[in-house]
Formats: C-alpha cells, structure tokens, sequence
C-alpha cells in the first residue's frame, strides 16, 4: 500500500466516485440497495484509509519512514 498522500486521496476519490446520486434524498424513499451500495464504497474507502495508516505505522516501526511525511 502506498503511503504517499496524493496517492491515497486519489485512491479514495475513485472509491467515492462510484458512489450512487443519492440527490437530495432524506432516506425516506431509497431503496436499500442504494443503501447498501453506499455503505459497501464507504467500507472500501475505509479500508483504503486504514491499509494507508498501517502502512505508515509500519514504516515508523522499522525507521524506513520519510521526515515530514
């Protein structure tokens, strides 16, 4: 997994991207497909997130971690 940031946000943005049109929806009237489609991409984008931090977690355990980064 990569640790840069601009990696990882355009990782995440894709993520996000495939995310339905929910418009101005309240929740009322979606169908829990859209629901679950949802919750599936927001897990994705997690789990990007966390592969990014351990990645980094890592890399400061074993001191092969860039300054300032």
């Amino acid at each position: 997994m990569t640790t840069d940031p601009e990696q990882v946000r355009a990782l995440v943005a894709a993520v996000l991207a495939q995310l339905p049109d929910m418009g101005d929806a309240d929740g009322a009237d979606v169908p829990i497909e859209e629901i679950e489609a949802v919750a599936s991409r927001l897990e994705e984008a997690h789990g990007v997130l966390v592969a990014a931090l351990e990645s980094v977690d890592r890399g400061a355990a074993g001191g092969s971690a860039e300054p300032g980064r």
